[in-house]
């Protein structure tokens, strides 16, 4: 077991479940987050999410910690670059796996809801700091050092090897205008000004990076 696994193994054990089923389930997930095709989504992007999810609480109590952990263990359950039902397919996922292990309905309908959501990560249709806090831990990575966002583009385009690159600029630059018109990227209620100005200085470098 890696490093990686283990921190989620922890993290899955205290908030979903540690039952000999809720064990199988994580096996099951981390499997599909092992997946060949998956350079960026993958264990460590998991691992990476639930850490945030865990770091951001501190300061902002969650109502229901085991449901965002939840949703940050499947969010990317299903990753196909070529897909276009991935995070809809998470959210089956997880509601499936989360129903077997004796959830109640109302808490597995808020996991598949965060899931969804990571469709595009729109804070501003939520009210709910859960909400808030899942969206900013999956979008952490546009806050890392420039060395590290270096790192999380490059995976991303070797998981999207399959499009030329005209297709990849393009489509690219679309992806990081769309954040940057955005009158905040992470939920203000967090109080991330520091993540906010590092995201909007990588994202404007790699844009100005791109050709056309």
């Amino acid at each position: 077991m890696t490093s990686g696994d283990l921190e989620l193994r922890v993290a899955w054990e205290r908030h979903v479940g540690r039952t000999a089923p809720a064990i199988q389930s994580l096996e099951s997930l981390l499997n599909r987050y092992r997946e060949p095709h998956r350079s960026y989504h993958d264990v460590r992007h998991a691992r990476w999410v639930v850490r945030h999810v865990d770091d951001l609480a501190v300061d902002h109590p969650l109502d229901d910690h085991g449901a965002v952990v939840a949703a940050a263990c499947f969010h990317d359950a299903i990753y196909d670059p070529i897909g276009t039902d991935n995070e809809r397919a998470s959210a089956r996922l997880a509601s499936a796996e989360l129903e077997r292990l004796g959830w109640a309905p109302d808490r597995i309908d808020a996991v598949a809801a965060m899931i969804v959501g990571t469709i595009d990560h729109r804070w501003e249709a939520t009210t709910n700091v859960d909400t808030a806090v899942l969206y900013a831990a999956d979008l952490g990575v546009l806050a890392a050092t420039p060395a590290g966002y270096s790192d999380y583009v490059r995976n991303v385009r070797r998981e999207y090897r399959h499009v030329d690159d005209t297709s990849w600029a393009l489509g690219r630059a679309a992806v990081l205008r769309s954040y940057l018109e955005r009158a905040a990227i992470f939920a203000p209620v967090l109080g991330l000004a520091t993540w906010e100005a590092r995201a909007r200085g990588n994202l404007t470098a790699e844009l100005n990076s791109l050709p056309g």
